[in-house]
């Protein structure tokens, strides 16, 4: 051992145990606590310092049980037990029925049930012919004065701590009953376990003992100035501890927002700073509002199990709401009033009730449709849900930000603005190119791709404007603009990163060195 060492890294917690005690005591925390005014904390935490540096070793461990009273058992010491006043109350009053006991007495019905029990196998209560309690005129048995000992013992004792050891077998046995582990409030003693440890001082200690009173060490230097010490001047007449200037500051790390999640608020305020109203909607929804509505006919591939979650329980929506549903039949079987010739099938009334996780965005839009002011903005950051081989830039479980524009003056090149907006101002895309494409729901329809400097290009999110078969039937009679834009594929350019999966990854540190360009 390396006293000086030793010596330099003991704490005065360590130093006024080597001081005051030898090798032939014994240390419990309750001593230290005791007779060096120590917390408990600050007790553990010397016998866990000397036990590194080899000074302190364990000799003996001990469980001990203790009881304390509850709430509840405080009550009952002030107010009687439950069998007590039951039978104080039919001495009184005569015989009565459970109830009538439990309503003049303010207790409920089971305690009623549950004290009248025992009392009745001791014979100190019988239920007469009428179906009513009775007091026989048999003495109350001795457990019952027992436990009224018990309750005045807790209430009188430290903490309200009765020691088992300190109890008698009989006191043991009745408390035992009275008592629980685990929720107690309806309890009289809730029950403690406490192990007590005892140390000895190593045979080393010798040494180092001697080094300190040489060195005039005694643990009461000071390790800190306070304001007190600076304003009375006491810091001058006392000695200070030593420091070592060659060890590292503790890491401070501040808190602050995930980037990801400043990202999607970053999202929010710019389109709400536009004038865009929010909406939003469940994760659970029927075939309708997610796709019949939008114009994709049932028999369409996107409808397959295979790029739906669907619901095992329960599997079906009660009812879809009306005039939509016939509204989106008539356009799906024959175009309704939309001008068009609609899908020419047969529309299955069954499966538009069907329930899935919602797979894109757009279903928001279908539901703001019918209640949306024109002229109108809305968007929605969307949580979707899609069966999709995981990769850099797919996910099964992502995120869309969808929006809607509604009015007279809404055409393509208002929404061109807007999809330049996402890709230059908030994904921070610098190459940017629009791509002709189909969706069921939209003509014409425009996919907006980006260019990541690791990825390449990739899709950013489609768009369009509405088909009359969309809007009509939820009785709209405007262009209505619509987008659905991958907004974790927004945050890759903003955050840096080259993996969708990087923004959910639960190494903490690569979360903290994120920083957002926002």
């Amino acid at each position: 051992m390396d006293i000086n060492n030793v010596i330099k890294n003991l704490h005065p917690l360590e130093i006024k145990v080597l001081l005051k005690y030898s090798d032939k005591d014994d240390l419990t925390s309750e001593k230290l606590q005791k007779e060096l005014d120590y917390k408990e904390g600050h007790a553990n935490q010397a016998f866990s310092w000397l036990g590194g540096k080899e000074l302190l070793k364990e000799v003996d461990r001990k469980l001990h049980t203790f009881y304390e009273i509850t709430e509840m058992g405080r009550k009952l010491s002030s107010e009687g037990t439950v069998e007590e006043r039951v039978v104080a109350f039919l001495k009184e009053n005569g015989a009565h029925a459970l109830p009538q006991i439990a309503a003049a007495l303010n207790i409920e019905n089971k305690d009623i049930g549950s004290a009248f029990g025992p009392l009745s196998k001791d014979g100190v209560l019988k239920m007469n012919e009428e179906k009513k309690a009775e007091y026989t005129g048999k003495e109350l048995p001795a457990r019952i004065s027992k436990t009224s000992e018990l309750l005045k013992k807790g209430c009188d004792a430290a903490n309200g701590l009765l020691n088992k050891d300190d109890l008698s077998a009989e006191e043991v046995e009745v408390i035992s009953g009275l008592a629980k582990k685990r929720g107690a409030t309806d309890s009289p003693f809730k029950i403690i376990e406490r192990e007590t440890v005892t140390y000895k001082l190593t045979g080393e200690y010798k040494e180092v003992v001697e080094k300190l009173k040489s060195a005039g060490i005694t643990g009461n230097e000071i390790g800190e100035i306070t304001p007190k010490m600076l304003a009375s001047g006491e810091w001058k007449n006392g000695t200070f501890r030593g420091y070592n200037i060659s060890i590292p500051p503790a890491r401070i790390i501040p808190g602050r927002t995930n980037p990801y999640v400043q990202f999607l608020e970053s999202v929010k305020d710019k389109l709400c700073s536009l004038g865009f109203q929010e909406f939003d909607g469940p994760l659970v929804e029927t075939e309708f509002w997610n796709g019949d509505a939008l114009f994709m006919p049932q028999f369409h591939a996107a409808r397959d199990i295979h790029d739906v979650y669907r619901l095992k329980n329960p599997t079906h929506a009660k009812s879809i709401e009306e005039p939509y549903l016939s509204n989106v039949k008539a356009v799906h079987e024959n175009g309704g009033n939309s001008g068009s010739r609609g899908w020419n099938y047969g529309f299955d009334n069954e499966f538009t009730r069907r329930l899935i996780l919602r797979s894109q965005g757009t279903v928001l839009s279908a539901h703001q449709l019918h209640k949306a002011e024109i002229p109108g903005k809305y968007f929605g950051i969307a949580r979707c849900f899609r069966y999709d081989k995981v990769d850099a830039t797919h996910l099964s479980d992502f995120y869309q930000t969808e929006g809607i524009v509604l009015g007279e003056e809404a055409n393509l090149k208002t929404l061109l603005g807007f999809l330049k907006m996402f890709a230059t101002e908030i994904a921070g895309a610098t190459e940017v190119k629009y791509v002709p494409g189909y969706f069921p729901f939209t003509e014409p329809s425009i996919e907006v791709h980006i260019k990541h400097p690791v990825l390449g290009w990739f899709e950013l999110g489609g768009s369009g404007i509405f088909r009359p078969e969309v809007t009509k039937a939820m009785g709209i009679d405007v262009p209505v603009l619509a987008w659905g834009i991958g907004i974790d594929r927004m945050a890759l350019m903003a955050l840096g990163l080259n993996d969708l999966r990087q923004l959910f990854c639960e190494d903490i540190e690569q979360v903290r060195l994120r920083k957002a360009k926002f």
